[in-house]
């Protein structure tokens, strides 16, 4: 009987890591200018570009990060007023450049040096960790593990979401971050900027009708026991003072996971989509059964076809 030898299969190493880095700006305009070229040479072929791009606001004195992503080290502070003299607002980019756990790390250096020479962020304000690629995306379990063994997740998560138009960024951000919201926001304050094209336009959610607009999301934790400031009452009170700017101010914005209570409010939101939106209603659920906590459609057992 002849006996077969089979050699082990060598395996190849593709544990991929992460240059994890943050720079500060004091200059919205640059902030926002920088964002929008990141984004813009994302689809460009045989370019060198990062990974991953996002942005946060920040208002609170004292250290530089928030439960959704630890950061900064206790032991070395990072103080608003230590890289800022242009008052109580700071933006963070947060950029990441993903490389093989065996590349050489001059090369990697070298290209993210490349890439930050363009950018026009605070001097001396580059911060920068290296990780393992799984660890970098389960970051925010890891802080949320950490809040719940301090009792501080099940708490009120008087959430924002808005997608604001670019055209309209810069109004927005004096008249919220340099406006409405004070010195303790309870959360992070996220900001970054998205092609339009890159969103399926047969999903219901609305975007502003520009080529780029921006997600600001307020991720603030209510902390009934806490100080005036961080109260489920007094976060919801921004809130709606934030809606009702925009509102006037015109601004244009669209809320992501909106909560109304009246169908014209729904119409509104929707705009050039809502005769599409009532028409898939009547197709598929021409009763008004399903979903009628959001108020859209009232059920309706008699319910026919209408022109929008």
């Amino acid at each position: 009987m002849a006996i077969e030898f089979f050699q082990p299969i060598k395996t190849v190493d593709i544990a991929i890591d992460v240059r994890w880095i943050r720079v500060l700006y004091s200059n919205f305009s640059s902030f926002t200018h920088d964002q929008e070229y990141l984004i813009s040479i994302h689809g460009q072929p045989n370019s060198q570009k990062f990974d991953y791009v996002e942005g946060f606001v920040i208002v609170d004195e004292g250290l530089i990060n928030n439960w959704r992503s630890s950061f900064f080290s206790p032991s070395n502070p990072v103080k608003i007023s230590s890289v800022s003299s242009s008052g109580n607002v700071l933006y963070c980019l947060e950029i990441t450049k993903n490389y093989y756990h065996h590349s050489d790390l001059e090369t990697v250096n070298q290209e993210v040096d490349a890439l930050l020479k363009k950018l026009n962020y605070i001097p001396a304000s580059v911060f920068t960790t290296d990780l393992p690629y799984v660890d970098f995306l389960d970051r925010v379990h890891t802080a949320e593990l950490k809040l719940r063994s301090k009792g501080l997740w099940d708490v009120p998560h008087p959430w924002l979401n808005l997608f604001v138009p670019k055209s309209r960024i810069a109004d927005f951000d004096q008249g919220v971050f340099k406006g409405i919201l004070g010195n303790k926001t309870s959360g992070p304050i996220l900001i970054y900027p998205m092609n339009k094209n890159k969103w399926d336009e047969e999903t219901s959610v609305v975007t502003p009708n520009e080529d780029v607009f921006y997600l600001v999301a307020l991720l603030r934790s209510a902390l009934q026991k806490g100080e005036e400031a961080l109260t489920l009452e007094r976060l919801s009170d921004e809130n709606r003072r934030i809606l009702k700017f925009c509102e006037e101010q015109k601004i244009g914005i669209k809320q992501y996971l909106p909560h109304y209570t009246t169908q014209q409010e729904w119409m509104d939101h929707y705009g050039e989509k809502w005769p599409h939106i009532y028409k898939r209603k009547m197709e598929f659920d021409p009763r008004h059964i399903l979903a009628t906590g959001q108020r859209i459609f009232e059920p309706s057992f008699t319910s026919t076809m209408k022109s929008w």
